[in-house]
C-alpha cells in the first residue's frame, strides 16, 4: 500500500512538470482561472466517466460519438469524425490497444485540470495518458486534450 501512496505522489509531481512544460501559454491564458485548486470527488468521477466512455467509443471505431466527448476546440480543429478517429488511431493508439487501464489521482495544476490514466501494453511497457479537461457553460465535461508520457515502469 505504501509504495502505491509513494507512486501515486510521484504521478501527480511528474504530471505538474509534464502539465507546465506542455500547456501552450496561449491555451493557459485563454482558460479562466477557478477560484479552487482541487474538485469534488463527483467532479472527478463524471471526468473519468467521460473519458471512460470516450475510451468505448474508440475501441468501437465510433468516430462520432468518441468526437462528442471532445471540447469544442477539438471539435473544430479535426471537423469530421473520421479525421479525428484517423488522428487517434495514428497517434494514440495505445488508447485503443492497452490491455490494462487504471485511473490515477487527477490534479488540478495552475488552473488546468488533468486525470492521468495508466496504460499497460501488450508488451507490458507502460504509458500515462494525461488529459487535459475543460468545463463547459452547461456543466459538462468535455476533453480538451491528451499527452501520452512514457515511463521507465514495466508491468509485471
Amino acid at each position: 500500500m505504501h509504495a502505491r501512496k509513494t507512486g501515486s505522489i510521484l504521478a501527480v509531481f511528474v504530471l505538474a512538470a509534464v502539465v507546465t512544460a506542455l500547456v501552450p501559454e496561449r491555451f493557459a491564458q485563454a482558460q479562466p482561472r477557478p477560484a479552487e485548486t482541487s474538485l469534488r470527488a463527483a467532479e472527478w468521477t463524471t471526468i473519468r466517466q467521460v473519458i471512460g466512455d470516450q475510451l468505448k467509443a474508440f475501441k468501437a471505431g465510433d468516430g462520432r460519438e468518441a468526437m462528442s466527448f471532445a471540447s469544442p476546440g477539438i471539435r473544430e480543429q479535426f471537423g469530421a469524425p473520421e479525421n479525428f478517429l484517423a488522428m487517434v488511431h495514428y497517434a494514440y493508439d495505445a488508447l485503443i490497444s492497452a490491455r490494462y487501464t487504471e485511473f490515477l489521482d487527477g490534479a488540478v495544476v495552475d488552473g488546468i485540470v488533468v486525470q492521468p490514466l495508466r496504460l499497460i501494453a501488450s508488451d507490458n511497457s507502460v504509458l500515462v495518458a494525461l488529459y487535459t479537461m475543460e468545463k463547459q457553460k452547461d456543466g459538462h465535461w468535455k476533453i480538451a486534450g491528451c499527452v501520452l508520457a512514457p515511463t521507465t515502469v514495466r508491468a509485471a
